[in-house]
């Protein structure tokens, strides 16, 4: 990983800082792209300590707006030539709904839509020796999304569940996965998705999960495993040779996993691309 330029989004705390600080432990200038720049700050020149690289940076990015996800693209490739990995891992889940910047619900906003975006607008700019990779943090939960993608109800107007949206955008995580598999030349680029594992992290930790959600949440933290354990498969994506060339899958615990019924559907992966698309043109962002 000497010398490869990797961006990790959400790398303030918990798994990505754990991604962010192994990736940068093996030579690479590593790029911490969050939405506080304070404690992205602060996190960079702990890594930075713990490593000895000095190759550790900060970009500002919220992908609860469109407009700061543009805004970072932009940054990253002004600020680099080339990007060879870049790791979506931010995400979140919220017990009550809300809406992004631009009118999406939260988690389906922040967890797909930005992201989505992110990704499709530093495209052009993943390259280099060996082939670029796309790192997309789904999780288990996806499974739980047993009905797919709600289509007529992506915005979770009509029925809001915190866990049950939660699920849906991680399954769209799979499938936008999926779909990027099926678009890219794997010689050049390399799409795949991670189950962390129960992790024991910040993760909805910040005041997100209120009531009977968040008392849950901080119950089974006893259960879960380190923001360390939990980095590994993402990193083993980012990094390994076992999976250059391999692309569109779903790996946990570091090893090719197995997606749900709906997970493994390229014309639900088709149909998400193409809303999704529809969904952000319409906002005013065109995309390339």
């Amino acid at each position: 990983m000497h010398g490869k330029v990797v961006v990790v989004t959400g790398a303030n705390t918990g798994i990505g800082k754990e991604t962010a600080s192994a990736l940068a432990g093996m030579g690479a200038v590593t790029v911490l792209a969050c939405r506080n720049p304070d404690k992205a700050e602060a996190a960079a020149t702990e890594i930075r300590a713990v490593t000895g690289s000095d190759e550790v940076h900060v970009a500002a990015l919220d992908l609860a707006d469109l407009v700061s996800v543009r805004q970072c693209a932009d940054d990253l490739r002004n600020r680099w030539d080339r990007i060879d990995v870049l790791v979506n891992n931010a995400g979140g889940i919220w017990s009550s709904r809300s809406e992004t910047d631009q009118g999406f619900e939260q988690t389906f906003g922040v967890n797909h839509v930005g992201p989505f975006y992110l990704t499709r607008l530093l495209l052009d700019h993943l390259g280099g020796d060996g082939g670029a990779r796309i790192v997309n943090l789904s999780s288990f939960a996806h499974h739980a999304a047993f009905r797919g993608m709600v289509w007529d109800d992506l915005q979770s107007r009509r029925r809001y569940s915190s866990f049950g949206v939660y699920a849906q955008s991680k399954l769209a995580n799979l499938l936008f996965t999926r779909s990027l598999g099926r678009r890219l030349d794997a010689v050049e680029i390399t799409a795949n998705a991670a189950h962390p594992g129960p992790v024991r992290s910040g993760f909805g930790m910040d005041g997100d999960l209120a009531g009977f959600s968040g008392w849950g949440n901080r119950q089974i933290r006893r259960f879960e495993i380190s923001a360390t354990a939990g980095a590994a498969t993402s990193v083993y994506l980012a990094a390994s040779p076992e999976v250059q060339g391999k692309t569109g899958g779903y790996y946990a615990h570091s090893k090719p996993g197995r997606p749900s019924r709906h997970g493994r559907s390229d014309v639900e992966a088709e149909r998400l691309w193409g809303v999704t698309e529809e969904l952000i043109t319409e906002k005013g962002f065109p995309l390339p």
